[in-house]
């Protein structure tokens, strides 16, 4: 039975096919944007709209993808306040962000939901808890000009993977479920449904 990534995520791709996941990745042609503040609009925790934005990229792929497994996922970025930060539109707003993260702690809520003929039949949420070191204006603006083509596409301007662990001074939680995917429960999952062997 085939995994169908609903997503071009490189990084979620990446982590799949290290873990030696048989995989092809398409896009799921949802309007996270309009999905996203309609939900926002209503007054949906960060926890829920990842997991929300997960399912609808998931079930809207698998309603065309026959018997296939298809997995959704996505990642919300909330500050302690509830503030919830997306992805950076150009350098001037990573600079934004990266100054509003600075001195603070922030959770990343990361969902993946594995849908089967239009319906979700497994779901997981998992947090990680970032504690951003006091960052100097010189800094962030040294990093963001350094790093703007590798975060353009990240939640909090980093990957925890390369010079973004320089941002922190603490961690809580799985590297993977930082990077984006609660990998391991997962894996867990596959071996369940033999995707994966015992």
């Amino acid at each position: 039975m085939p995994l169908i990534l609903a997503s071009r995520s490189q990084a979620r791709l990446a982590m799949l096919t290290a873990a030696g996941v048989p995989v092809e990745a398409i896009a799921p042609n949802v309007d996270e944007d309009s999905l996203k503040d309609g939900l926002k609009s209503e007054g949906i925790t960060a926890r829920n709209l990842a997991d929300a934005l997960a399912e609808a990229k998931a079930v809207r792929l698998s309603r065309r993808a026959g018997t296939a497994l298809v997995l959704g996922a996505d990642q919300v970025l909330a500050l302690e306040d509830g503030t919830m930060l997306d992805k950076p539109v150009d350098p001037a707003d990573a600079i934004a962000h990266l100054k509003l993260l600075s001195g603070k702690k922030h959770k990343l809520f990361s969902a993946a939901v594995i849908a089967e003929e239009g319906r979700p039949v497994w779901r997981h949420i998992d947090i990680a808890t970032l504690s951003v070191r006091n960052l100097s204006d010189p800094f962030i603006e040294q990093y963001v000009k350094a790093e703007w083509d590798n975060i353009r596409h990240c939640v909090g301007c980093y990957e925890i993977e390369g010079r973004g662990a320089q941002l922190f001074s603490a961690i809580t939680g799985s590297q993977f479920t930082i990077m984006g995917l609660p990998l391991l429960q997962l894996l867990d999952y596959l071996r369940i449904r033999g995707i994966l062997t015992s």
